[in-house]
């Protein structure tokens, strides 16, 4: 099948209320049997076509009964305000997994969810520190993730830890946080020193590209 040429090369800041590692990284069940969250993705570059995407931001809040594979998801979008039509249209076409290969990140999360109320359309507040393990999202009366680095129990020290995904879909590689979040509205929850990632990574019709994933640290 012949896709739309499109890019994206992103900020990603994501956070669950798994333990830090999150087992579903690993092919494991979710450690309280079922799946919430936040997350929030800054464009540094991007394009649909001729339209650019450039410094636009997306995310949501989630949930899922149970694995994420398991099905029966509910995502609210939080999309830029800032966004004009043809940014819309563009950004919605490629969430939606349309353009892009089956078993690849978009495609893969759209295929899980049965419940998308009616998107919200704001300004997200984004921070993003990779090297110091520190960043935070927010949109009013909605959603909210404030992440640092994890703590030694004993010293208080942090504790710095990656996970590398060489075949990943979503990220090849993402420094693990410490993640205070909620969210509000038809999908509401709130969390305390659970799992979190800062990444980069770059996303095509047909997945992760990994010659883009690091560059956005020196943007």
């Amino acid at each position: 099948m012949a896709y739309v040429d499109w890019m994206l090369e992103v900020r990603k800041i994501a956070v669950c209320n798994c333990d830090y590692g999150c087992p579903c990284e690993f092919m494991a069940p979710p450690t309280q049997g079922h799946c919430e969250g936040v997350e929030a993705n800054q464009i540094v570059k991007g394009h649909f076509a001729d339209t650019s995407l450039d410094g636009l931001c997306f995310g949501g809040v989630f949930h899922w009964p149970g694995a994420v594979h398991e099905g029966g998801g509910s995502f609210q979008s939080v999309i830029d305000s800032r966004a004009d039509k043809a940014q819309l249209d563009a950004l919605f076409t490629i969430l939606s997994g349309k353009e892009q290969e089956p078993t690849t990140l978009f495609n893969i999360y759209g295929a899980t969810i049965d419940i998308q109320p009616q998107p919200i359309f704001a300004e997200i507040e984004f921070e993003f520190d990779i090297e110091n393990g520190v960043g935070r999202f927010a949109v009013p009366d909605v959603m909210e993730a404030n992440v640092g680095p994890i703590r030694n129990p004993v010293t208080g020290e942090p504790f710095r830890a990656q996970i590398k995904l060489p075949k990943g879909f979503e990220y090849r590689e993402a420094e693990m946080v410490s993640a205070d979040f909620w969210g509000k509205g038809q999908i509401s929850h709130e969390h305390e020193k659970r799992f979190g990632y800062l990444t980069y990574a770059a996303y095509g019709p047909y997945g992760v590209i990994e010659e883009k994933c690091y560059r956005s640290a020196a943007a």
